[in-house]
C-alpha cells in the first residue's frame, strides 16, 4: 500500500530533523520543503516561502495528505524585524494558500506557532486561553500569523501549535541551554549570560517530535495546543545540574549587551489540552535531556 504522504516545512532545521524521524516511524512518507538556497536532497523540494508561484508548484507536486509547517524565523534576538514577519506571516500564508488549492486538501494542517504570544502572563500555568501579551517582534509576528491562519479555517484543517521551550542534541549554541552545556562539554570556567532570573518550561526535543506526530495524526482542526512540559526549570537549578553532571561549577557574569530589557520572567504552561487531544505529553526529565547533550559525539 501507498504509505501517507506528508509535507514537512523546515525539514533541515533542529526540530525538523527530530519530526522527520517521527512521521516515517509512524508510517508517513515526508517529502521536505527547505529554502531554495539550501543543497538538493532526495525527498526534499526547494522554494523560499515568500515566493508564492514556487511554493504553489511545491505543493501540487506533493499533493500532501497531512502538513507540519515548522519554517520561521525562530530566534527571538534575531536582528532583522522586516525578515522575521515576512517569514513568519506572508510565508505561511503563501503556504496556506497553495494547501486550500491543491486537490484533495490535506486532512490535517499543523502550524507551529508559539509560547511567546503569551509574555508575562500574570496567572500560571498559561493555558490556551490566556490572553496573549507578546513582548518581542518574534511573539508580536507569530500572533499575526495565528490570526491569519484563522481566515483559512473554513478551507483547511489547521491546528495551531504553541511550544514551550525545548532543546536537545542539534540546537544551535545561540540558544541558551546548548550554549550552557557547550561550555561544560569544553571544561570553560566562565560563562556570559544575560538575564539570569528567567524560568522556563523546557521539554525534550525528542518529546516535542512525538508531540507533533501526535497532533499530525489527531488532526483537532480548529484547536490551538500548547506544547510543554509543565514544569519550570529557574536558570540556577540548569547550572547546577550541570555542574553535577560535568563535577565542576561554572562561575557566570552578566553581560549586559546579552540581557533583554523585555525579558519574559517566567514561562510555564499547561499540557492539559495536549493529552486531552492525543493522549500524549512530554516526559523526559530535563536532567536527562542535559545528560543526553552533554555525553553526545562531538
Amino acid at each position: 500500500m501507498t504509505r501517507p504522504r506528508a509535507l514537512l516545512t523546515g525539514c533541515h532545521g533542529f526540530t525538523g530533523r527530530y519530526v522527520t524521524a517521527e512521521l516515517e516511524a509512524a508510517g508517513y512518507e515526508v517529502i521536505g520543503l527547505a529554502h531554495d538556497g539550501d543543497p538538493p536532497r532526495p525527498g526534499v523540494l526547494r522554494a523560499n516561502l515568500l515566493d508564492r508561484a514556487a511554493v504553489r508548484r511545491a505543493v501540487a507536486e506533493v499533493r500532501p495528505g497531512m502538513v507540519v509547517h515548522l519554517a520561521a524565523i525562530s530566534f527571538v534576538a534575531h536582528g532583522d524585524a522586516d525578515e522575521i514577519y515576512r517569514t513568519n506571516i506572508v510565508g505561511t500564508r503563501n503556504l496556506l494558500e497553495a494547501l486550500a488549492e491543491v486537490d484533495p486538501r490535506p486532512r490535517s494542517v499543523v502550524l507551529a506557532s508559539s509560547a511567546n504570544i503569551y509574555g508575562n502572563a500574570a496567572e500560571l500555568p498559561i493555558t490556551e486561553s490566556t490572553p496573549p501579551a507578546p513582548a518581542n517582534d518574534y511573539a508580536v509576528s507569530k500572533l499575526a500569523m495565528e490570526a491569519m491562519a484563522r481566515l483559512w479555517t473554513g478551507r483547511l484543517p489547521v491546528t495551531l501549535v504553541r511550544p514551550f521551550n525545548y532543546t536537545g542534541v542539534g540546537q544551535g549554541e545561540h540558544f541558551l541551554i546548548p550554549k550552557i552545556v557547550a561550555h561544560f562539554r569544553r571544561g570553560e570556567r566562565v560563562i556570559e549570560l544575560g538575564n539570569t532570573d528567567v524560568s522556563r518550561d523546557f521539554s525534550d526535543v525528542r518529546d516535542v517530535a512525538r508531540a507533533y506526530a501526535a497532533i499530525v495524526d489527531r488532526a483537532p482542526a480548529g484547536e490551538a495546543v500548547n506544547l510543554c512540559s509543565g514544569t519550570a526549570h529557574s536558570l540556577d537549578e540548569v547550572l547546577a545540574v550541570m555542574a553535577g553532571i560535568a563535577g565542576y561549577a561554572i562561575e557566570v557574569r552578566v553581560n549586559p549587551a546579552f540581557v533583554r530589557s523585555n525579558e519574559v520572567k517566567r514561562l510555564v504552561g499547561s499540557n492539559a489540552r495536549l493529552r486531552e487531544l492525543t493522549g500524549f505529553a512530554p516526559s523526559i526529565p530535563l536532567a536527562e535531556t542535559l545528560r543526553w547533550m552533554y555525553s553526545a559525539p562531538w
